[in-house]
């Protein structure tokens, strides 16, 4: 029987009978994200899509690993005199997995049908002068042409994510893919895909989780002019602001754009020449489109949303609403 192996970089299933000592190429060290540069302390291999960089082959030999890493044990709370509520001993992100808003006095949310404004765009002057470079840069350099054809090299990796596979030959290519459609996303301390949010804190168990969808492999990046990529994004929140960091190096403020109602945020946004995020959010709260800004950097865009109201939002989007089964009604 196959088992899934727990090294860094590898993800393969294998027999544990046969598992020779070159059997696996991992990765020894830990991943290191800096200034929107992506990779693995153990080898020197660095990129800002995080696609590419879960797709970097492992720069080491050895046995595949059967032994799923532990989670992180939570700290032992010990208590002497009175007695603690158990509620106190519960991990501190579990607050934010709650139900949606309830209706607020003060405020009824508004219909996500309401016109979408344009936010106010303010670019640095760091991404002005990184843009700047870029274009005496490339035009300097001579012009170049793809030579690769369509020719998939044998050891190439599916560009998916979550898809550890790699071409092994013609006959594998019709294997059912394995992967999540939506982008990782990491907040105060967990990470999770958001295509099926199942969060981890353990970076190690958040690269092995098994896709959610199925499809077909995807061996090269398709190229249609623009590329549809994923994006890292995080966000935190203030007494007054709600801000989205989009981790986009060198985007292109004039074609670029974020849009927004009172309750719904639609993000387009063109970096490094050819590459293209798009995300919608049902937002969780009500936002000022007014007082709202997007502040453009050489290293990422951060999205400043003003609340309507001063109170903390228990996560960013909305979840789906889900209606009772027929025959039941909701308490009041």
């Amino acid at each position: 029987m196959s088992v899934l192996c727990y090294n860094k970089g590898c993800g393969q299933r294998f027999d544990p009978d046969q598992n020779p000592d070159d059997a696996c190429t991992y990765h020894p060290g830990v991943p290191v994200f800096h200034d929107a540069l992506k990779g693995w302390s153990c080898c020197k291999r660095r990129t800002t899509d995080f696609s590419d960089f879960l797709s970097i082959a492992g720069c080491t030999k050895g046995p595949h690993n059967k032994e799923k890493p532990p989670e992180p044990v939570k700290p032992d709370v010990k208590t002497s005199g009175e007695k603690k509520d158990l509620e106190d001993l519960k991990p501190k992100f579990d607050e934010y997995v709650i139900q949606a808003p309830k209706p607020l006095e003060s405020i009824s949310r508004p219909s996500p049908d309401e016109p979408f404004v344009r936010l106010q765009q303010k670019v640095a002057s760091s991404l002005k002068q990184s843009l700047e470079n870029l274009k005496l840069t490339e035009a300097n350099e001579p012009d170049k042409t793809d030579e690769e054809g369509d020719e998939i090299k044998v050891g190439t990796s599916c560009k998916n994510g979550g898809c550890s596979k790699t071409f092994s030959g013609p006959e594998g290519s019709e294997d059912v893919c394995l992967f999540h459609p939506g982008v990782p996303i990491f907040h105060e301390g967990m990470k999770y895909w958001s295509c099926c949010k199942r969060k981890t804190s353990d970076f190690n168990t958040f690269l092995s989780q098994e896709g959610c969808t199925k499809g077909t492999h995807l061996w090269k990046k398709q190229d249609t002019g623009k590329k549809v990529v994923p994006c890292r994004f995080d966000w935190h929140q203030t007494g007054g602001q709600v801000i989205i960091s989009v981790y986009a190096r060198n985007s292109n403020p004039e074609i670029s754009r974020v849009e927004a109602n009172s309750t719904v945020l639609k993000i387009h946004i063109i970096f490094e020449g050819d590459k293209e995020f798009e995300q919608q959010i049902s937002l969780w709260g009500v936002i000022d489109v007014t007082r709202s800004v997007m502040n453009m950097m050489a290293s990422k865009i951060e999205i400043a949303m003003k609340k309507a109201e001063p109170m903390s939002w228990a996560r960013l989007d909305l979840p789906p609403v889900t209606n009772p089964p027929p025959g039941k009604e909701m308490d009041g």
